[in-house]
């Protein structure tokens, strides 16, 4: 199947420019173009941009994707690197999930001293001065 960019667009769920962009920076595959010069996408394409999309939808950075890709293509050890990326990007989300965890706590405690003041003022502002 040949897909224009909007069609490619609409089965990814992902943005026009959005993927012009991915062209530019090489993440996806320059599409061949049509004798009216416009960009014709295969399968293959289709399938890459889903790659990417889910892949930004788990966090990894283009960086990341990037090194995927490359090693989906096998030009490098494939399986033991795209472990360690997925690893080290794991581990950062857990110290991400450790960090927010630690911001909730303070802001509740804010959220309760407010609560139970019984001055007019908002004590939440006072407390980030």
């Amino acid at each position: 199947m040949i897909y224009s960019i909007g069609q490619l667009s609409q089965a990814t769920q992902c943005k026009i420019p959005t993927i012009r962009y991915y062209e530019e920076i090489g993440i996806l595959d320059k599409a061949s173009r049509s004798a009216g010069n416009q960009r014709q996408y295969t399968q293959m394409h289709c399938d890459r941009l889903h790659l990417i999309c889910h892949s930004r939808a788990l966090g990894f950075s283009l960086k990341e994707i990037k090194q995927l890709i490359k090693l989906q293509n096998g030009q490098f050890d494939g399986a033991h690197q795209s472990h360690q990326i997925v690893l080290s990007h794991l581990t950062d989300v857990r110290k991400k999930i450790t960090q927010l965890e630690k911001l909730e706590s303070q802001l509740l405690t804010l959220v309760e001293q407010c609560q139970q003041s019984q001055t007019p003022d908002c004590l939440c502002v006072s407390a980030l001065k």
